[in-house]
């Protein structure tokens, strides 16, 4: 019975009050019912979502929104924001966010089960440019694979609530039982300044940020305010589509960067270009990621810095 079908047929018992030992007006078993069916659609909901994100070539991923003031933090496990290279294993292999295959040891992947594993290959805070020279390589370092964690964050087909998937990912982390795979730890915070006081800490460190992940959300390919990003400065990507000159010191290399958003936003971005990428920029038609900290008026982004290529 496919499971629009089985969804059908629940439905018909659950108000129906058929279930046994519920009638009519068991309300308590009705809602136990429909607790039941929301874990029975979520196989149906999530094979749907992975097969349109597979089509694309890319893993089904669950992505953050920006977390702002209101949100109610008692519904809501706070992580650090890892700095890395975000890795979906699909019970086989490893994939970029891209759907690109990540190059591993065979001793780094040996004995991973064949359950899917969402989490960020990771050197340490401040060592992305050194993630991404080990991770990108098709012939494997195997040294510089020595300081690769997984951090595991999540177990996408795994059912049940964020709360209950969390006990799943511990036993499983705990079972895998190598000391580069490490279950993200997750906590409780009570208020605003509380998360505000926890951010500043991970940041004085070399810490990205923070992610807020609601206990209650079943794992969902797709972005939505169940999973949300909280930093100091916000980032974004934008395509690369044209140079502007450099003067002065910077004479004969590019000066800056002229890049366009998804929304067709126009604007230069000429702080943080290192010597190197002055000499050599983005290519034409590459994504690059940027920092910012607000927006003008006209919506352009406030105090743009270049912070990286995408490569994924």
């Amino acid at each position: 019975m496919d499971i629009r079908r089985r969804i059908l047929s629940l439905l018909s018992i659950i108000f129906a009050g058929r279930l046994p030992g519920m009638g009519p007006r068991d309300r308590p078993g009705r809602r136990a019912a429909l607790r039941l069916l929301s874990v029975l659609a979520l196989p149906g909901a999530w094979l749907q979502q992975a097969t349109s994100a597979r089509a694309a070539g890319k893993p089904p991923l669950m992505l953050a929104n920006t977390y702002r003031e209101g949100v109610p933090l008692a519904d809501f496990w706070v992580s650090e924001k890892y700095d890395g290279i975000r890795a979906y294993w699909d019970g086989r292999r490893l994939l970029t966010r891209g759907g690109e295959v990540v190059q591993a040891p065979g001793w780094f992947v040996h004995g991973w089960p064949q359950r899917a594993m969402d989490g960020e290959l990771w050197r340490g805070r401040g060592q992305f440019e050194q993630t991404v020279s080990t991770v990108r390589r098709q012939v494997p370092d195997e040294q510089g694979w020595r300081g690769v964690s997984f951090m595991v964050f999540d177990l996408p087909q795994e059912p049940g609530t964020f709360d209950e998937r969390l006990p799943a990912l511990q036993a499983l982390v705990g079972a895998i039982s190598q000391a580069w795979v490490v279950a993200v730890r997750q906590r409780k915070v009570a208020s605003h300044q509380a998360l505000q006081g926890l951010l500043a800490e991970v940041e004085k460190q070399g810490g990205e940020g923070l992610v807020l992940h609601r206990g209650g959300s079943f794992y969902q390919a797709q972005r939505n305010d169940d999973l949300l990003k909280f930093k100091s400065m916000e980032d974004a990507d934008a395509k690369v589509v044209a140079y502007l000159a450099g003067k002065g010191k910077y004479e004969g290399m590019v000066g800056a960067l002229t890049v366009e958003t998804a929304d067709g936003l126009r604007f230069n971005i000429g702080s943080g270009l290192t010597d190197a990428q002055r000499r050599a920029p983005p290519s034409l038609g590459s994504i690059v990621t940027y920092r910012y900290r607000g927006l003008h008026a006209s919506g352009k982004p406030r105090f743009a810095v270049l912070l990286r290529q995408r490569g994924d």
